[in-house]
């Protein structure tokens, strides 16, 4: 199924600069938090969704769909104007202390980008048949490639590609500015604005929306200097761009039930030990069953340690963050343990590790201990994928 899309073309039509209305938004200089910061060695947050077609969808009529989903993109930016703007350097070198820079995010209103684009040869079952992703869908992402340290490029971008039988709709954010909850937040408003539009007109749109307004002031530890001073003479000295090793992605698809079935095995095997009063998460025993899936896959060596990082939000764990807080709102938590354990002592141990590992994190910064909160953070060089979903309503 993947050769029937090796040689399949995706077309560019237009590209536009989507500005956010009304155009009231202040200008003004948002200082990036020590977390915000670890995103600038990374790529861009990609996600998409894949959407049926419009019935009688073509020509001036598709035009017209693509135009009002640029209208209502330019909405929702009127909510975060921030993502408008543009990440900035400037020169922090201080005679004292040597030479040094600050990244900053700059809201000036500049613009998101906005790609509309064809495939008339492309399927939907084309992308959602096949095991492995076909290497097609990522021309149907914008910025591909793009890291958070890119200051030439937009800090958001959307595009639109008209496929034979439906239409996907994707987005590419700096994750230097924000994190994914954020990143749908965004996608929810623009999307709850598009179909009152469709329905209703323009009127409908500039209503009352239900989703939540977001809350745009960029929180800081009280310790952690503002604005944060990277140690380095230029942006370029922190970038190390990846060379990946050709892989093919794929997905792997869970269903409720089993995973309803995980959750009560690694909680049954728990049951029995001192830490019975703790409950294993249904998404702990899911990912305990791929660690183990994985340290057997690999044939690993007992005595091999083996790490597994998960990502903790922030939001809600820690005093002072808004649910509907706009930035990166996440850190790391980790579990090591040696292969053998990981394999021999079932599932419920497992699991039982990234239940603690989960715990050390939320006490460490509810505690207001995080020492990557304060000052200058520890960059990252992980890849993030683009991620595929499937919705059947209609923008």
């Amino acid at each position: 199924m993947q050769g029937a899309t090796a040689d399949v073309e995706v077309q560019i039509v237009s590209r536009r600069v989507v500005r956010p209305e009304p155009a009231t938004s202040p200008q003004e200089t948002m200082h990036l938090t020590p977390w915000d910061l670890r995103g600038i060695t990374v790529d861009y947050i990609q996600k998409g969704l894949l959407l049926p077609k419009p019935q009688a969808a073509s020509g001036a009529e598709a035009r017209h769909h693509v135009d009002g989903l640029a209208s209502s993109l330019a909405r929702a930016l009127g909510r975060f104007y921030p993502l408008a703007g543009r990440v900035a350097v400037t020169d922090g070198s201080d005679p004292g202390h040597g030479q040094g820079i600050t990244v900053s995010l700059r809201c000036d209103g500049e613009g998101a980008e906005f790609v509309h684009a064809v495939a008339p040869d492309l399927t939907a079952a084309d992308i959602t048949a096949p095991v492995f992703i076909p290497p097609v869908v990522w021309s149907l992402f914008p910025l591909n490639g793009a890291l958070g340290a890119d200051v030439s490029c937009p800090v958001l971008a959307a595009q639109v590609t008209e496929l034979a039988d439906g239409v996907f709709v994707a987005m590419s954010l700096n994750h230097s500015v924000a994190d994914g909850t954020t990143f749908w937040h965004l996608f929810n408003t623009w999307s709850e604005i598009s179909r009152r539009s469709f329905v209703g007109g323009d009127a409908a749109a500039g209503g009352e929306l239900s989703t939540p307004p977001p809350v745009l002031d960029r929180w800081f530890l009280d310790s952690c200097p503002v604005p944060i001073c990277l140690p380095f003479g230029k942006l370029e000295d922190i970038i190390r761009r990846p060379v990946y090793a050709p892989v093919r992605e794929c997905f792997f698809e869970f269903s409720s039930e089993s995973v309803k079935k995980l959750k009560s095995k690694a909680n049954a095997e728990m049951s029995s030990t001192a830490t019975a009063a703790a409950v294993i998460s249904s998404l702990q025993a899911l990912l305990a069953h791929v660690w183990r899936a994985a340290c057997r896959a690999r044939e690993l060596p007992p005595e091999r340690e083996t790490t597994y990082m998960l990502l903790v939000g922030c939001r809600g764990r820690v005093r002072g963050i808004p649910r509907h807080y706009t930035g990166n709102a996440v850190t790391a938590a980790m579990a090591k343990c040696a292969a053998g354990e990981v394999m021999d002592k079932g599932l419920g141990w497992t699991a039982w590790q990234l239940n603690r590992a989960v715990r050390r994190s939320t006490r460490r910064l509810c505690g207001g201990s995080s020492r990557r909160g304060r000052g200058i953070p520890r960059l990252c060089t992980r890849r993030r994928l683009p991620a595929v979903r499937r919705r059947r309503r209609r923008w």
